[in-house]
């Protein structure tokens, strides 16, 4: 499903084209937000329809930060999740605030497996 909000993140430098192509194509739920012809901002839902969705890939362009679209496409991920037992994101290190404020809670049993781990340690993603 597309579900653009409004006019207004280029793709992230650490992921590549094609492979955004395949996961946002693979995703239940795609958001993107546009402002003209250009991509401003981004996310994905995976879904199963029924127990679990994972909200990820979420990105806004740096020049189009601050002004709620970031919010907007959480929020429109989630709501396009409803009905799930369990919506999931993980934060970046430092972010943590800003999904609170749109009712996330911190999970203590959350495990990850990176394929690049030490990336992962080094970043504050995993200990």
């Amino acid at each position: 499903m597309h579900c653009p909000i409004s006019t207004a993140s280029r793709r992230s430098a650490k992921k590549k084209p094609d492979d955004l192509r395949v996961s946002f194509g693979n995703s239940r739920y795609t958001c993107l937000v546009f402002d003209g012809d250009v991509l401003v901002g981004a996310g994905r839902a995976l879904a199963d329809g029924v127990d679990c969705s994972y909200l990820c890939d979420v990105a806004v362009h740096p020049d189009y930060q601050g002004i709620g679209l970031g919010k907007a496409l959480i929020e429109r991920l989630r709501d396009l999740s409803e009905g799930h037992r369990k919506i999931i994101l993980y934060a970046n290190p430092g972010k943590e605030g800003f999904y609170a404020k749109l009712g996330f809670r911190r999970m203590r049993t959350a495990m990850a497996i990176f394929a690049n781990q030490p990336r992962a340690i080094e970043t504050g993603l995993v200990e």
